[in-house]
């Protein structure tokens, strides 16, 4: 067991990873091939998965803070470059702009139908993974990504119907920084450049979930402020968990990237207790251990600690 002095958080020690990208998986009717990139453990056996969904414009080699945390701690960790990535440079008249949300969640099923071919993709890795245990996570965007996996419903402003897009095979979510409800509180530029979000319904997620928000983000996306972005959690069922980074603007703390340009918060502190906090939600939700998580629980409740607060329902 390690000691975070930054947090005073505690959690296993880590080992070492092996990445491979990228994995390309054919996808006709997407237009493009799908660039997938897997991270694991050199060791262990009976992996749980984390398929990770990256925010708006970024792509399969961002969040290396979560991705290489959670890697190195025994997860196999799957991410995809989705089309709205800046590499890809899609026109803003594509006729596929209107339904990126829709192709993301595409490309994570693609993923999971796709999984003796990632797996073999590694060197050493083939039989070594759980996928009885899979988590869906994402920042921005991508948290509306993983909550449909598990049941957010979306009404397609094209057609003005919201259908069932979960997937089974996903057990638990991790949302970070990711939009609230739709509706009056939505401001025109979201309007206009994010339809998908004018109406969403969180009430259908049943599955566990993590739910992570900064007090201080500021999105152009709602006239609402910083609580918006805890709407996954307070609109939805029981069984889900709220980390509230202080101080956290969208980046919280720096979880995109190190030194990456859309950092406006860097704060090594906040992104070292996401980082914690989401490892032992994961090691958690798995059944791997409950420790580490029952601590957190302990050490972020109330008012107690200077980075942040845990709350659960």
């Amino acid at each position: 067991m390690t000691t975070h002095k930054t947090t005073g958080l505690t959690g296993p020690a880590s080992t070492p990873t092996v990445s491979v990208k990228p994995v390309v998986l054919p996808a006709p009717q997407r237009g493009e091939d799908l660039h997938v990139r897997v991270s694991a453990p050199v060791v262990g056996t009976e992996l749980p998965i984390v398929l990770f969904a990256h925010g708006f414009g970024s792509n399969l080699d961002g969040y290396a803070p979560l991705v290489d945390h959670w890697a190195s701690h025994g997860f196999v960790v799957i991410q995809a470059t989705h089309l709205d990535s800046r590499r890809l440079d899609i026109a803003a008249d594509d006729p596929r702009k209107p339904d990126m949300w829709r192709y993301r969640v595409q490309d994570m099923k693609r993923i999971l139908d796709e999984l003796d071919t990632l797996e073999a993709s590694v060197p050493g890795l083939a039989g070594r993974v759980d996928r009885s245990r899979i988590v869906a996570a994402g920042h921005s965007f991508g948290g509306q990504t993983a909550g449909i996996l598990v049941g957010l419903r979306v009404t397609d402003p094209k057609t003005g119907t919201a259908q069932d897009m979960s997937d089974p095979r996903v057990m638990a979510s991790i949302q970070l920084a990711t939009a609230g409800k739709g509706g009056d509180e939505l401001t025109p530029f979201a309007h206009e450049s994010a339809p998908w979000l004018r109406d969403q319904d969180f009430s259908r997620i049943t599955a566990p979930g993590l739910v992570v928000a900064g007090d201080k983000d500021e999105l152009p996306l709602s006239t609402r402020g910083p609580s918006w972005t805890t709407d996954p959690y307070t609109l939805s069922r029981g069984g889900k968990s709220l980390l509230t980074v202080y101080g956290g603007r969208h980046s919280l703390g720096g979880i995109s990237g190190y030194e990456a340009a859309e950092t406006t918060d860097e704060d090594p502190g906040r992104v070292a207790l996401v980082q914690q906090v989401t490892l032992a939600y994961l090691r958690h939700v798995t059944g791997i251990d409950h420790a580490d998580w029952e601590r957190a629980q302990a050490a972020l409740a109330g008012d107690s600690h200077p980075l942040g607060r845990l709350e659960s329902k």
